[in-house]
């Protein structure tokens, strides 16, 4: 299992807490010190069944900079968010946990971590 946090997010601290409770092993990747190339987000991407729009913190500062909340949502547009979440990694929801069966979710919750143990 490996599980994609920012160590200043309360939320990744909470999923990692989760996952030591549950005594499950798994790896950590801090991906803004180590950020996903776009092949690794489509990967991700297609794990999750969800669109790089769908992970995308809108709020965040460098969001607005880029214009992203103009950005078209098509099957057209999609290189141009990966290439917005490989650059730019604070973008990317968190946390993201990948299962060893291949399961993916975004856990921002403790059910959400819970259903990949």
């Amino acid at each position: 299992m490996e599980i994609w946090i920012n160590p200043a997010c309360s939320k990744c601290r909470s999923a990692v807490s989760l996952l030591d409770e549950a005594g499950a092993e798994y790896t950590v990747r801090r991906y803004l010190e180590d950020p996903p190339t776009a092949a690794e987000l489509e990967a991700v991407l297609q794990r999750l069944g969800l669109e790089p729009w769908d992970i995308t913190r809108t709020a965040e500062p460098v969001a607005k900079e880029l214009g992203l909340k103009t950005w078209g949502r098509t099957p057209e547009d999609r290189p141009k968010w990966i290439d917005a979440l490989a650059a730019h990694p604070k973008l990317i929801q968190r946390p993201i946990i990948t299962a060893d069966d291949g399961t993916t979710v975004v856990a921002r919750d403790p059910e959400t971590v819970r259903s990949v143990l």
